[in-house]
């Protein structure tokens, strides 16, 4: 009966563990998406706005894109549709979290009701409220391996852009410096542009450290509302997809600060201490794990120690003299 009693203590002490794991794996760690087009429309003729509840990978996402969102009917030269669009821009954020979006109090409202204007505005339009964020490849190279897995036999993209803030592997992509150049390209693709062919426009934000840093002053929001009002303006029929990645950039300023580190020997006081975000929730978490597993082999050495004890369970009664 007491090793029953300790078997059961240990599996409540172990389930108590798993579920502290489970909270520390379960922090936000998904991303929203929105695709929208005021110039698509959907089969029946109506507004189209669909939301997709499910949480799914960002192979996943690229794949939607190109099917649900139809990109591969006017990005594959094959699959010409009737209703073609000139530009399919893309906006890669760095810092939007899903709980921002589902939040009252987000880090950036402005941007998630830009967003939602844009959204509900359109004829046809997705929400991915919940993308788990991409862990071995960046979404920008997973875009462009989703466009050949898409199109196999020929890309109909007769133009494609990145920003110099993208990380992509294909040395061959044309990159643009800044938010004005990426309006003098579109400008000057309006003239040169033939009926149906379309151009795809990718811009990657910085940050907001990255931005203050270098002294711009253009944020996310007002990055999107200036090039879809260049778009407009130019009277280019586009399409655009907006998703948040910020994990690869908080990586790559975690590397950033440890090569600042190592060339400045440790010698700032300011360098040498500072801990971010990351770093406090790991610490903590940690902390929790070291903590519950001394609690844990103090309690399953006490009931040891109590099952080892030896007492009689029956006495016998003295013999009168």
């Amino acid at each position: 009966m007491m090793k029953i009693q300790i078997s059961a203590v240990a599996l409540l002490v172990a389930l108590s563990m798993a579920s502290l794991f489970e909270i520390g794996l379960a922090s936000p760690n998904t991303v929203p998406a929105f695709l929208w087009s005021p110039h698509l429309q959907s089969a029946n003729g109506e507004l189209d706005e669909v939301v997709n509840y499910q949480v799914m990978s960002a192979k996943d996402l690229v794949g939607s894109v190109f099917t649900q969102g139809g990109w591969s009917n006017f990005l594959c030269s094959e699959k010409k549709l009737e209703q073609p669009v000139d530009v399919a821009l893309v906006f890669i954020g760095r810092e939007l979290l899903s709980s921002d979006v589902s939040s009252k109090r987000n880090s950036d409202s402005a941007l998630v009701n830009t967003l939602s204007n844009l959204f509900t505005a359109s004829n046809f339009s997705l929400a991915f409220p919940y993308i788990a964020a991409p862990d071995e490849e960046r979404m920008e190279n997973l875009l462009l391996s989703g466009l050949k897995e898409a199109c196999p036999n020929n890309v109909g993209v007769s133009n494609i852009v990145f920003s110099d803030s993208c990380f992509v592997e294909d040395g061959t992509i044309q990159k643009l410096s800044d938010l004005q150049s990426f309006k003098d390209h579109l400008l000057a693709r309006r003239e040169t542009r033939k009926d149906g062919e379309t151009d795809l426009v990718v811009l990657c934000s910085e940050g907001s450290e990255s931005k203050s840093q270098a002294g711009q002053s253009h944020s996310e929001r007002e990055s999107i509302l200036e090039l879809v009002s260049s778009v407009e303006q130019s009277g280019s029929k586009y399409t655009a997809l907006y998703v948040s990645d910020p994990y690869w950039y908080t990586s790559y300023k975690t590397l950033q600060r440890f090569l600042a580190e190592t060339a400045k020997g440790n010698s700032t006081p300011e360098v040498a201490t500072a801990c971010d975000e990351l770093c406090k929730f790991k610490s903590s978490l940690l902390e929790g794990i070291l903590v519950g597993i001394v609690f844990l082999l103090i309690l399953i050495s006490g009931l040891c120690c109590m099952a080892g004890i030896d007492t009689p369970t029956r006495f016998e009664t003295p013999q009168d003299s």
